[in-house]
């Protein structure tokens, strides 16, 4: 019997121009209001996704980086994804809903309260989608760290922010109106946090919860990123080559470092990001391939400006016949997943020019072949069931647009498939996004 797996979506573009540069936004939604989000995510729901990671930004960019991070919206403008969730959380009854959330502008104390009032407010359908973005320090008068030590800040960061939690000790919340005692102090603990990144006194000015803490949401392929998902993290997001060997070793290294932590199996998930392109036919399948195969500059400097504002560092002014030599041309603020991203698979940048990787990330392949994501929902749906049932895959996160036009070109042929399969759940059960999580 095929093996049940759990879904998401990832809120790629973020709180920003959904659709922009593709006919999609002629649909005439305004993307700074709530009604197209709200209109999505009651999809996502009736597609029985357990949860939404809402990517964001802190910063448009550098100086030298500002146009060419806004002029096709590829990295700004961006309003704060945590202040759309309680629309979402109040259009849906079931969805999980984990907004990026980022130390370096959100002090603990503030986190936690916000936290918990979303938890509280949604029924235990609100997460934090933590990462350790650090180019955006400058914004917030904090020094940048590098990679491996800004973990370091956000692991101090999130204990601190559990421990504020966890400040209401066990019958501290004592709401009896018989004897007129709504909590009893002696049980609340006025803690002093003095660490190397934050100097913090609690209690947290909330009740605790009765039904888990918030779910947390890690991204991070180096090895400090898995150590601090194996410690930390409900939902390790995963980038890595969708291949069966390669996502095996992923979740396996995931599950190794949350054993190192004294933390069980099952107390993570691993999902990948995914991102396939679904067609009608083998026919129409074979057309796109073989498009991809012969791609026009204007396509590969459309990717050069995605993969740009990806890595906060401007490729344009880079002789595309040349080979990248990354230690010059990216500073220690970009994420090491994101660099190897732009290899698209190959060993080294000693191996292709840039206009050669360019032309590997233009590169489409047949997933019934698996050499790429395109493909008919049963491709597509085949490639999944492979994935849980010789990888042991915990599931994906379909990656887009939050726009309705993208997530019914995602779901609306594959949907029924997985069900039909038993790969997608058919109905939620009564807990919150930790029991959705957790139920299989």
């Amino acid at each position: 019997m095929a093996r049940l797996q759990h879904f998401g979506w990832f809120f790629s573009r973020g709180f920003g121009p959904q659709a922009w540069g593709r006919e999609d936004y002629r649909w005439g939604y305004e993307w700074h209001r709530p009604e197209l989000y709200v209109q999505a995510v009651q999809q996502l729901e009736q597609a029985g996704l357990d949860l939404v990671i809402l990517e964001d930004a802190l910063s448009i960019g550098s100086p030298s980086t500002i146009d060419l991070r806004t002029r096709q919206a590829y990295g700004g403008p961006k309003h704060d994804p945590l202040l759309l969730v309680p629309y979402l959380l109040n259009a849906t009854r079931h969805l999980g809903f984990t907004p990026t959330i980022n130390p370096v502008a959100t002090p603990p104390y503030l986190a936690a309260r916000q936290a918990a009032t979303l938890h509280h407010l949604s029924g235990g359908r609100y997460g934090m989608n933590v990462v350790t973005d650090v180019a955006s320090s400058r914004h917030f008068g904090v020094p940048p760290l590098d990679h491996d030590h800004a973990y370091d800040r956000a692991a101090e960061w999130l204990s601190v922010v559990r421990k504020l939690w966890h400040s209401w000790g066990e019958g501290a919340y004592v709401n009896d109106p018989e004897t007129h005692r709504f909590a009893d102090g002696s049980k609340i603990d006025a803690f002093r946090h003095q660490g190397e990144y934050y100097d913090v006194t609690g209690p947290l000015n909330a009740i605790p919860f009765d039904d888990g803490d918030p779910v947390i949401v890690s991204p991070g392929g180096s090895p400090r990123g898995i150590a601090f998902a194996g410690s930390n993290s409900e939902v390790q997001l995963a980038l890595a080559p969708l291949d069966v060997s390669s996502v095996a070793g992923y979740r396996e290294r995931v599950i190794a470092a949350a054993a190192d932590a004294g933390r069980a199996a099952s107390s993570i998930k691993t999902l990948f990001v995914f991102k396939p392109e679904i067609v009608s036919s083998r026919d129409e399948v074979d057309r796109v391939v073989a498009a991809s195969e012969d791609p026009t500059d204007a396509e590969l400097h459309a990717i050069l400006l995605g993969q740009s504002s990806d890595l906060e560092t401007d490729l344009t002014v880079l002789d595309w016949d040349q080979h990248i030599d990354p230690d010059a041309v990216f500073g220690q603020h970009v994420s090491r997943g994101s660099i190897k991203g732009l290899l698209a698979g190959a060993a080294s940048f000693e191996e292709f020019t840039l206009r050669e990787l360019l032309r590997r990330h233009a590169r489409k392949g047949r997933a019934a072949d698996r050499a790429g994501w395109v493909g008919t929902a049963e491709d597509i749906a085949d490639y999944i069931e492979e994935f849980g049932e010789v990888a042991g895959n915990d599931g994906f996160i379909f990656s887009g647009d939050l726009h309705p036009t993208t997530v019914h070109r995602f779901l609306d042929r594959l949907v029924p498939e997985l069900r039909r399969r038993g790969l997608l759940r058919t109905e939620y059960g009564d807990g919150n996004l930790r029991a959705n999580l957790t139920e299989f």
